[in-house]
């Protein structure tokens, strides 16, 4: 009764995992949204983040990795180096320009075309299979399809305004919709940063299988990440000295939430997860996020919600519900090459003559689970 209780838990593990990463990623963008309105410059919200993100995660990883951190070598310190900018620096100053020329809920809303891109890309870079003649590989493309199809929809089509019980009789400022041209500009933005950060989950599947030490390599990354976000920072924020400026109020509580929770946290967690389900599975639970942000959008900054939003979030709820089916079914029915994966599902046979004799040789067969079996093949 454990064993299966023990199975379950482990079965569940990443679920949870990556539905409480949403939650903490849905409570990073409405904190950064606040600050972004009260004029808080966004590339050096980036570096307050990452700077937290780094002070929290070094003990850590100088304690529990100590024993099993690789070697340091010019390769890796690259891929490092090149992670620490595609999603630290690239990525979140152009989400946070998109939200600027949008709103939390827009900017959420389209950020659920990263699954799409990740599943191209993992497909490209030879981590996820597809056979389009199996059903779960159809369902992960259609839903791919599914979810750009949705994106498109919520930035292009607006219709009418969706009342709410807690939106009725909010003042005329506060409900004023986003013009076409800043939701196309916004769209693109984030679109950008959506490909930067599907780089980036791939790119990390990658360093994943030579350095083998989450900790240490979520460490590093925010590392780099801040120290160029702080180059990017000195050039866009030049002869602005008062943007470093920061108190005890929100965009300190913001700089340490996002930097703990959606940074250290986050890269963290969806290292542990990538390395059993592979990085589409990581980005596929995003609408999780888009849902959370859009209630308390509504609530928090008033913000009006419009039909063509919601039958696009319910076309890529659909989408991302077929590529979770197909992922799931890839793991009862592996096809889909994990990290650290060596070779495919056949044993391994090795041959070793009988010296003794000299006519038996014995065979051992060694499969996936790393059990043994020994067979003694009799020769004439």
């Amino acid at each position: 009764m454990e064993v299966k209780k023990r199975d379950c838990m482990e079965k569940a593990r990443p679920f949870i995992s990556v539905v409480l990463l949403q939650v903490g990623l849905a409570g990073m963008d409405i904190l950064s949204k606040a600050v972004l309105n009260k004029g808080m410059s966004n590339y050096v919200l980036v570096v307050y983040r990452h700077a937290v993100a780094t002070v929290v995660m070094a003990p850590f990883a100088f304690y529990f990795d100590k024993k099993v951190r690789p070697k340091m070598t010019l390769m890796i310190f690259f891929k490092i180096t090149l992670l620490g900018l595609l999603e630290p620096v690239i990525d979140q100053n152009l989400y946070y320009l998109g939200m600027k020329y949008t709103t939390a809920t827009f900017a959420t809303a389209m950020y659920n075309v990263l699954p799409a891109i990740t599943f191209v890309l993992a497909y490209l870079f030879g981590l996820e299979r597809v056979k389009l003649r199996s059903i779960r590989s159809a369902g992960k493309v259609i839903g791919t399809l599914a979810t750009v199809g949705g994106a498109m929809i919520m930035t292009l089509v607006k219709g009418p305004v969706v009342d709410l019980f807690w939106t009725k009789g909010v003042s005329a400022p506060n409900t004023t919709g986003t013009d076409i041209h800043s939701a196309i500009k916004g769209a693109v933005l984030v679109t950008i940063g959506c490909f930067s950060y599907a780089c980036f989950m791939i790119l990390q599947a990658v360093t994943l299988r030579t350095y083998q030490a989450e900790l240490s390599l979520t460490a590093w990354i925010c590392l780099m990440g801040t120290i160029e976000g702080t180059a990017v920072a000195l050039v866009m924020e030049k002869g602005n000295p008062g943007a470093w400026a920061i108190g005890w109020d929100t965009e300190l509580l913001t700089a340490a939430y996002s930097g703990i929770v959606c940074s250290a946290i986050a890269y963290y967690v969806g290292g542990m997860v990538m390395k059993t389900r592979g990085p589409v599975f990581v980005t596929a639970f995003s609408p999780l996020c888009m849902i959370i942000v859009a209630i308390m959008s509504t609530v928090i900054f008033a913000e009006q919600m419009y039909l063509g939003r919601v039958l696009g979030a319910v076309v890529i709820c659909a989408g991302l519900y077929l590529v979770i089916w197909g992922k799931g079914k890839d793991y009862e029915y592996p096809s889909t090459p994990q990290i650290g994966d060596e070779s495919t599902t056949q044993p391994k046979l090795e041959l070793s003559r009988n010296v003794k004799d000299g006519v038996d040789h014995e065979v051992n067969a060694i499969n996936n689970q790393g059990e043994q079996r020994r067979t003694f093949v009799e020769t004439v």
